[in-house]
């Protein structure tokens, strides 16, 4: 692991700030490096309200999407609520279809199949719309770049209003409507939500018009808190805003889908990381192992027991995906060591036998052994279909446009992408894909990074340091939970490897004379030789809680250690 220190914040700033709001120098340096500066801006992190969300009007094309629905309602035509099969996908979909239905009984829900259609708009889904004379679609977390299903649509007098926050190529579809901030010729204040926030705007455009305030839409912010937790969109701005009360709405009052899924779980409070590894692989799961209509069908059912009963096939089908990726991911891993590919700038791999459910899974998978940029590719009919994982502060989206002539589509992030490609282009995209990484990437981002907030000692560590740190929550990309680096620390001697394999790490440390806190080090075991006999070490860590037989207490979540 490669620790990397942030620069230290403009001291000045931290010393006004600090005295603005009454709090400790190393709080207000943690909130200068996440561009907070004022007594104003630290209102809205730590006090973020609804009335901070910005007017959905403007966003580009808001106008024309509304008037369209509301003229397609006035004349009692059909609207289909189209969505990609992932949990953006999904929940964006059951928010948008479920809230025109409280007032408009023509509206139905439309999901592809992963399998028999792919990423995005479809033509079977237009030839769906066409056979059950649906004259408007509403394509959430896709088709920014569908411009020939678009004018398939447009030749069957079908409109499109699309909701999508894909970065959009050079020409846009010829769509009734576009919401996409990242437009070039949107002026939209913020371009980072998911799809499911788009279609959230959406729905506060026309609650506007309907005379309704955001109360009424309370009810729907259990589903874009979750969207915006699986999607790893920056924990910023508006998603910060809609995460934080979404959050309150699923641990307060979820609707009965959510509440089916997560009713086992013995947690009195869940954190955005619950909903990342608790809620989010679930409802994935119904798109990777079955299909994404059981993810709408759980989302937008009322009934309690009905949607037990829904969660109940989903956890079957989230165990099917857990067995999958743990086979696949052994089988790329074999893969790579029969090649030789070891030592390459990228991981590319191939088996016409891996469920095209679970890629995108393995590829993150990968990264854990081989840490370079992943994509992992199945057969899909007469194509071949990827998934791709970069890491971090590598752009694989770039990296894939450069490849781009050996490919036939593919859309994505900085982060994560999709691609589809001819079999007998395979070798020769590999072939592109690790000449254009090898000569772009720089050698650092090889390895993986522990970036540091600030150095500070044991004795910096208290209940109010811990309560101010809450309130940084919720956490995510760009207000990452805080990381601290101390230096000669030393176990007490209750180091011990516990867990599965003894992979993990359980210590009591101190430094000095301070006082001594417990602390767990997921994946250390092996590190417990630089611990032993009370050998002086440094530690990165999160300042964590442990509860333990109704006792809360401060706890060291460590990241590494060294000698």
């Amino acid at each position: 692991m490669r620790w990397t220190l942030k620069p230290k914040p403009d001291s000045d700033k931290v010393k006004h700030l600090a005295s603005q709001l009454k709090v400790d120098e190393l709080i207000a340096a943690l909130l200068v490096q996440r561009g907070i500066e004022t007594f104003e801006q630290a209102r809205e992190f730590f006090r973020p309200g609804l009335n901070d969300l910005h007017d959905p009007y403007m966003m580009k094309d808001m106008d024309k999407a509304v008037l369209r629905i509301e003229s397609a309602i006035a004349n009692g035509e059909n609207i289909l609520v189209f969505g990609d099969y992932d949990v953006d996908g999904t929940t964006a979909v059951s928010l948008v279809s479920s809230y025109l239905k409280s007032y408009y009984p023509n509206v139905a829900t439309y999901i592809p199949d992963r399998y028999d259609e792919g990423y995005g708009v479809s033509y079977k889904g237009i030839d769906y719309a066409d056979d059950n004379g649906i004259s408007l679609i509403i394509a959430l977390d896709c088709g920014i770049k569908s411009i020939d299903h678009v004018a398939y649509a447009n030749e069957r007098d079908i409109d499109f209003i699309i909701c999508d926050h894909h970065r959009p190529g050079e020409t846009l579809p010829d769509a009734f409507a576009i919401l996409d901030p990242k437009r070039e010729d949107c002026n939209y204040p913020y371009d980072e939500l998911c799809g499911c926030g788009i279609g959230f705007k959406l729905v506060q455009a026309l609650a506007e018009r309907n005379g309704q305030t955001m109360d009424d839409l309370m009810v729907y912010l259990d589903l874009v808190a979750t969207a915006i937790a699986a999607d790893i969109v920056p924990m910023t701005g508006e998603n910060r805003i809609l995460a934080k009360f979404g959050l309150e709405v699923i641990n307060k009052n979820p609707r009965p889908g959510i509440k089916a899924l997560i009713q086992n779980v013995k947690k009195k409070e869940l954190t955005i990381t619950d909903v990342v590894f608790i809620i989010a692989p679930r409802i994935n799961a119904a798109g990777r192992i079955k299909h994404g209509n059981e993810a709408v069908s759980l989302l937008t059912e009322y009934d309690l027991d009905q949607a037990e009963q829904f969660a109940s096939e989903i956890e079957k089908h989230n165990s099917d995906r857990k067995d999958l990726d743990k086979q696949i991911t052994y089988e790329a891993l074999e893969q790579i060591q029969k090649n030789n590919e070891q030592q390459g700038y990228t991981t590319v791999v191939y088996s016409e036998n891996w469920h095209k459910g679970v890629i995108g899974i393995v590829a993150s998978r990968l990264i854990e052994t081989y840490y370079r940029p992943t994509i992992v590719f199945t057969k899909s009919g007469d194509k071949l279909a990827a998934s791709a994982r970069s890491v971090k502060d590598f752009d694989i989206y770039n990296a894939l446009e450069a490849s781009s002539e050996h490919l036939e589509q593919f859309g994505g992030h900085m982060y994560a992408a999709g691609m589809t490609i001819k079999e007998e282009n395979y070798q020769n995209f590999k072939e592109a894909f690790e000449k254009v990484v090898s000569e772009t990437i720089h050698p650092d981002l090889l390895t993986p990074e522990i970036s540091i907030d600030t150095e500070i000692n044991l004795t910096d560590i208290n209940e109010k340091l811990m309560r101010l740190l809450h309130q940084f929550e919720p956490f995510g990309p760009q207000n990452m939970t805080p990381v601290f680096v101390s230096k000669n620390l030393k176990d007490t001697g209750y180091a011990k490897q516990i867990g599965h394999g003894e992979e993990h790490l359980k210590l009591f440390v101190k430094q000095n004379n301070s006082e001594g806190f417990g602390a767990i080090g997921f994946g250390l075991g092996k590190k417990i030789a630089s611990v032993k006999n009370q050998q002086p070490f440094d530690a990165v860590y999160c300042i964590d809680e442990n509860e333990f037989n109704g006792t809360v207490s401060i706890q060291l979540r460590l990241k590494d250690l060294k000698a």
